[in-house]
């Protein structure tokens, strides 16, 4: 199986670094109000939204033996797509930055 980064970032994972392939797959997200529904108590109120994904560019079409890894949002965007795998059980420093991942994850059901 091949691994194909389309993010900006290298990913560390326990068996190596994937590096970044040079393309970024990206989506476009937007948001709907949902103003029967808001979180109070806090400074006034802080409404719920919902995402919208919509385009994403630069992701290739699926290949055989081959996994993308992408971002959350582009993985949530192509809930039929089955190849596209995000990092998952994230390592932090002890500033809180991401330096790794110990796992990929899988689309959700």
């Amino acid at each position: 199986m091949k691994l194909v980064n389309l993010t900006p970032h290298a990913i560390n994972l326990p068996g190596g670094t994937v590096q970044p392939s040079g393309q970024v797959a990206r989506v476009n997200v937007g948001a709907t109000k949902t103003d029967d529904m808001q979180f109070a108590g806090f400074v006034d109120t802080v409404p719920l939204v919902k995402p919208d994904y919509g385009d994403v560019a630069n992701l290739p079409d699926p290949t055989d033996d081959t996994f993308y890894i992408v971002s959350t949002p582009v993985q949530q965007a192509c809930p039929d797509r089955t190849d596209l795998l995000v990092p998952f059980d994230l390592q932090r420093d002890d500033q809180g930055r991401v330096i790794g991942a110990n796992s990929l994850a899988l689309p959700a059901d």
